[in-house]
């Protein structure tokens, strides 16, 4: 589903960000990108959605050359991506419920469905009581679980997510976590740059280690969950 061949992603004059990196992930399965804070893995994700283009190599996603798509095909494309971001991105004048449908909407779900679906989303991840309440009345942790079943509303075949679980509670993490396996079951690629160590420990089957930019370890292994 997933193939990364000789990745290169420089800034400009120094270490580049990323620096020859190359690994495939097959359809359904769940991986996890680990390292230290500059390590490369959020530059990693914004190159597998286009949100950056890369210095030297190639992506194909789903057999498509992520790499060499117009604007277009990058837009069709990204309609089969759920994203959870870092820094969230909730726009402030939706509720949270309405920031959940717009993604669905824009995929082209009708008004009603779109809703429905987000209070579902909402309610499984313990915020149907917040459905009506602005980003900047949330917590960070809410942000965060409002902006996860954003990436989750359209049952995404791929799912990247930049520390997803990074600001909510372990009880919250492990709600959070269901939800994303639930994708696996249904087929989903599942790609997840994390810093918790007990989240890969609990559910990692695979694990790609980065360091300084380059790929250091590459690790399959049983699931504890």
């Amino acid at each position: 589903m997933i193939q990364v061949a000789h990745l290169v992603k420089s800034y400009g004059l120094g270490r580049p960000a990323l620096a020859d990196i190359s690994f495939e992930i097959a359809r359904g399965e769940v991986a996890f990108i680990s390292g230290p804070s500059g390590a490369g893995k959020s530059t990693l994700l914004k190159l597998l959605f286009r949100q950056e283009e890369p210095s030297e190599g190639q992506i194909w996603i789903d057999g498509r050359n992520v790499t060499r798509l117009h604007s277009r095909a990058v837009a069709q494309l990204r309609r089969r991506i759920g994203l959870v971001f870092q820094e969230f991105r909730l726009l402030p004048h939706l509720t949270a419920l309405d920031n959940i449908a717009l993604a669905a909407q824009v995929a082209g779900a009708s008004k009603r469905a779109s809703r429905t679906r987000a209070y579902q989303l909402l309610r499984e991840l313990g915020l149907k009581e917040r459905y009506d309440a602005s980003p900047f009345t949330l917590s960070g942790g809410e942000q965060q679980r409002v902006a996860i079943a954003r990436a989750l509303i359209n049952d995404p075949a791929v799912l990247l997510a930049d520390e997803p679980t990074g600001n909510v509670d372990a009880e919250a993490t492990e709600e959070v976590m269901k939800l994303l396996l639930r994708l696996r079951e249904r087929g989903a690629t599942i790609l997840i740059a994390t810093h918790d160590r007990h989240m890969i420990e609990r559910y990692g089957t695979r694990v790609l280690r980065l360091e300084r930019g380059a790929l250091i370890g590459d690790l399959a292994r049983e699931s504890g969950g």
